[in-house]
């Protein structure tokens, strides 16, 4: 499957597929065409939305790249959902989607400035709000096609439903880590804003916080900690990763160009974090590093720990008699973000890539 021949007219492709035609990206396309290798178009539209529509076409493409990693066996035989594999553990099933940009609001691909100025001034409120409302949106849609739909289908019953869903609804998205997913599925949301306002205040870093639920422009409400009771019952775990993007090509590409990929990584429980900076064509990461697997401690059918557990993946669980778990918080990739030079038919200012 050729995914970067174009097949669709030039004004109808995606603007973060014009990007990636971009001569001076050759290996980072390669990257991609690896993981796409035997991946099957199973309604003969893939590249054609791959072009057109980007995101989400790639977010499957790096989830398929990603169980192959793992070893998983992938069942292609029904169209619907997205993944069904077989795993030493039994077999889940796994349906994908994207929190999009609101109607009207900006898209992340007509970033102007490096950073909003909210993000340059640690306010990151702002930010983690946006991104739960849309997260919310994107998981409660998967979770009403599971109840009219899926659960009837004799493939899914009776096996652990995960949404797999990854943010692409705000400029600055790939800021913001684990804080609004931890916030709208489990009510824990680590507030950064205060810490930064007054860092001695909290010695120990920044404080998790109850939020309890918050009011969208409309008017509506959203509760929050949809994995606190029995009502997503059905949802076994969602998995999340908001640094699954161009960015992760660009950081396990072979061939140098000027230019660095700057990272922020976990170093001990609490998730304080340090900063490394790698050169561009010296591989710095793996594709399973940022990957993140957020478990339903209510869940009918929950999700075995050894299937995800792996170096650099996060799993967020509850354990009796010893409460929330974050396992490998103390190594994994929490931000990054590629700044590259001399690319053919760009502009001569750095282009940055999330």
């Amino acid at each position: 499957m050729d995914l970067f021949t174009p097949i669709v007219p030039s004004e109808k492709q995606h603007p973060n597929f014009i990007s990636t035609c971009i001569p001076g990206r050759a290996s980072e396309r390669a990257v991609v065409q690896n993981w796409a290798t035997d991946f099957p178009d199973r309604d003969g539209k893939f590249v054609q939305e791959f072009q057109t529509t980007f995101n989400s076409s790639f977010w499957e493409i790096y989830l398929y790249a990603l169980f192959k990693e793992y070893g998983f066996e992938m069942n292609w035989a029904n169209p619907s959902p997205d993944f069904l594999l077989k795993t030493s553990f039994g077999d889940i099933v796994v349906e994908a989607v994207t929190a999009n940009a609101a109607a009207g609001a900006t898209p992340e691909w007509e970033k102007i400035r490096l950073m909003t100025d909210e993000v340059i001034n640690k306010n990151f409120w702002p930010l983690n709000r946006e991104a739960i409302i849309r997260l919310s949106n994107a998981l409660l849609g998967k979770v009403r096609k599971y109840a009219t739909h899926y659960q009837r289908l004799a493939h899914v019953a009776g096996r652990p439903y995960i949404i797999a869903v990854a943010p692409f609804e705000q400029p600055d998205f790939q800021h913001q880590y684990d804080r609004p997913m931890r916030a709208l599925l489990y009510d824990d949301y680590v507030d950064e804003t205060a810490y930064f306002r007054d860092p001695d205040a909290y010695p120990n870093g920044p404080p998790s916080v109850q939020i309890r639920s918050i009011e969208k422009d409309n008017g509506a409400t959203i509760e929050m900690g949809i994995f606190c009771n029995h009502e997503w019952a059905e949802v076994s775990a969602v998995m999340f990763s908001c640094v699954a993007t161009w960015g992760k090509t660009v950081a396990m590409s072979t061939e140098p160009r000027l230019g660095s990929v700057m990272t922020s990584w976990g170093t001990d429980e609490s998730g304080r974090s340090e900063m490394r900076m790698a050169r561009i064509g010296q591989p710095s990461e793996s594709i399973s590093d940022g990957f993140q697997v957020f478990h339903n401690p209510y869940a009918r059918r929950p999700v075995p720990l050894e299937i995800f557990r792996r170096k650099g993946v996060v799993q967020h669980y509850f354990l009796r008699h010893h409460g929330w778990v974050r396992e490998n918080y103390d190594d994994c990739l929490q931000f990054r973000l590629t700044q590259t030079l001399g690319l053919i038919n760009q502009s001569p200012k750095q282009h940055r890539q999330k």
